[in-house]
């Protein structure tokens, strides 16, 4: 499969989970960008409003996937709770997460 960069033999289930996981999302985000684009387009209302609703579906299953990339493949969530939902500055929150000295380890982690 050309998705893999490595020799599939020398990959294991979970890196190949990850690795249809990041496809999926690729395709899922791609989905959103035609769609979106063909609602700003069309003067059509009810096209409009289907492809709308096609196009919010789409961000959901992105969704739905970076969820599942959170729960599965390290850093996900450590940089995720650094950035989304962040107040101000998308660059501040990065710069608030270096002044903390946060290394991603708690000591919790250590038990």
């Amino acid at each position: 499969m050309t998705q893999y960069h490595e020799p599939i033999e020398s990959l294991d289930e979970k890196t190949r989970n990850i690795t249809r996981a990041i496809n999926s999302l690729k395709e899922e985000l791609e989905a959103v960008d035609w769609y979106n684009q063909r609602v700003q387009a069309t003067n059509d209302l009810e096209l409009k409003g289907i492809m709308a609703h096609n196009r919010d579906e789409e961000i959901e299953h992105a969704c739905m996937t970076i969820e599942w990339l959170r729960r599965n493949m390290d850093k996900w969530d450590e940089e995720l709770r650094t950035y989304l939902f962040a107040e101000g500055s998308i660059l501040e929150a990065e710069e608030g997460q270096e002044e903390s000295g946060s290394s991603g380890i708690n000591i919790g982690d250590l038990k």
